[in-house]
């Protein structure tokens, strides 16, 4: 996969949380604060440094930071959200990428286009970004625009939120996927026109699916919450070191453990300017 990644960017969540764009059933803003800081200690504890924003009280999703952009050798592409009203956070996110990491930043010149974070699942190799309600083929072809040096695939995605949602890398060339017949019928897409060959973790639970994999630590669902699935990444990836964490409220606004960080690779040359 990537290079060693030296960054996190996450953002607190915000007492406004129970009026993301998900939400169905009421979110415990307590037990949610404290699973997001054991998320984000176990960024930390993977060897990132971890920016961490605070809470906008005006944008109920800001906690959902990689729908705004995404950063690949030392350059990040902002996205353009789906909903208007995540529009903003891209902005502030702009803002904290240039600033903070002294990255240059790209922009999608297509204001009809739509491209969100979670729809974009980058191997270490090559890209696939889903085409679904959230993002679209004109922003798949901005990334591609932004990163020519990767192969780039759009893959339709059905049944889900975003591609992310279905599948997610697990460990170099390892995909982690659901049961769930929408998201084998999305590995087969992405097995057809994948240059790469990948191997596959199939768990049981449709969330389980979602990993986030950094510095050799993986941080998966916790079994306390799904205990099959955690059972078959601990036998197939204990290699690993893993971290299983509780997510139940964060998953009440269609929130995962992917969607809330940007990982980062910071070249060198610009480590001293931060």
């Amino acid at each position: 996969m990537s290079s060693r990644f030296t960054h996190a960017i996450v953002c607190r969540v915000p007492d406004s949380i129970n009026k993301a764009i998900g939400v169905e059933n009421p979110i415990d803003l307590a037990k949610c604060r404290r699973q997001h800081e054991a998320y984000v200690q176990a960024l930390r504890d993977a060897g990132l440094d971890v920016i961490e924003l605070p809470a906008d009280e005006q944008q109920p999703d800001c906690t959902f930071v990689e729908d705004t952009a995404v950063v690949c050798n030392g350059i990040a592409l902002l996205c353009r959200p789906q909903p208007p009203s995540r529009r903003q956070e891209v902005k502030y996110m702009k803002s904290i990428l240039q600033k903070e990491l002294n990255l240059p930043v790209m922009e999608i010149s297509d204001e009809s286009a739509t491209l969100e974070g979670g729809d974009v699942l980058f191997t270490g190799r090559e890209f696939f970004v889903g085409l679904s309600e959230r993002s679209s083929r004109s922003g798949a072809v901005a990334l591609a625009n932004a990163f020519p040096e990767f192969p780039c695939s759009p893959v339709k995605v059905d049944g889900a939120l975003h591609l992310k949602s279905l599948l997610t890398m697990a460990g170099p060339d390892v995909i982690c996927v659901a049961k769930d017949k929408h998201a084998q019928e999305v590995l087969k897409r992405i097995e057809s026109c994948a240059s790469f060959t990948y191997k596959t973790v199939t768990v049981d639970d449709i969330c389980a699916a979602n990993c986030v994999y950094a510095n050799g630590t993986l941080l998966h669902r916790a079994a306390s919450e799904l205990p099959e699935s955690a059972k078959v990444i601990t036998s197939k990836l204990g290699h690993l070191k893993l971290r299983g964490l509780e997510f139940s409220e964060l998953q009440k606004a269609d929130g995962s453990l992917t969607c809330c960080s940007i990982l980062v690779s910071q070249p060198k040359h610009l480590r001293s300017l931060s």
